[in-house]
């Protein structure tokens, strides 16, 4: 994986996108940066953080994804492997579904995807400095530079969507004591059934994680 970092930048998301429509896709690409200006969350939603934590987004084939992984659940296998990452260095970071890091009971930060013809686009937002009082952050002390060089070498091992999901599947339960998205309306998780393809139903309706 190449990556770039830059000093400031609107999205990382969007640079990336640009930049790709600009040279064409040669490599795995990952832009990151400590400070974006007009970072893109999910449902189309802001996600602008305080100078000194880490915003950064990547591009990658899909045929270079795990064999089993349902590409409606890269966001979930994305984030959960840094998770992994994060947890493996003494942080008590968990992944609430489908896409968004917590700490205890607030958020540290979130994942989108985005997949367009034989690419998959995933853009990451942590918090590893305090933000405010609604948010969270990251608890223990790690540079950004420590954090990629770990989640992209754990990404290249291509651990198998089976291996994940399992994993996921039992700390799935956390999530249902929130609400999450349903045709742009907040429901809650609780009744929630989590499937194979790490969909969810709720009252017969299938929810993918892919946003």
């Amino acid at each position: 994986m190449k990556i770039i970092i830059l000093e400031e930048v609107d999205s990382t998301h969007t640079y990336l996108k640009e930049y790709i429509k600009k040279n064409s896709f040669s490599e795995p690409l990952c832009i990151a940066t400590t400070f974006q200006t007009q970072g893109v969350g999910s449902k189309g939603n802001s996600w602008v953080g305080k100078k000194g934590n880490l915003f950064f987004s990547f591009v990658m084939q899909k045929n270079s994804l795990p064999c089993d992984l349902p590409l409606q659940s890269a966001s979930i296998y994305f984030s959960f492997i840094l998770k992994q990452v994060l947890v493996e260095k003494g942080s008590k970071t968990w992944l609430k579904w489908p896409n968004d890091f917590y700490i205890e009971s607030k958020k540290i930060g979130g994942t989108i995807t985005t997949a367009t013809n034989d690419l998959i686009y995933c853009g990451i937002g942590l918090n590893l400095l305090r933000v405010s009082e609604e948010f969270g952050y990251l608890d223990i002390e790690i540079s950004f530079e420590e954090i990629l060089r770990l989640y992209f070498a754990k990404l290249e091992k291509l651990i198998l969507w089976k291996q994940i999901f399992s994993e996921f599947q039992i700390e799935f339960q956390k999530s249902r004591f929130y609400k999450s998205l349903l045709n742009d309306e907040k429901v809650s998780l609780q009744r929630a059934i989590l499937n194979d393809d790490g969909s969810i139903s709720i009252d017969n309706i299938k929810v993918f994680s892919l946003r």
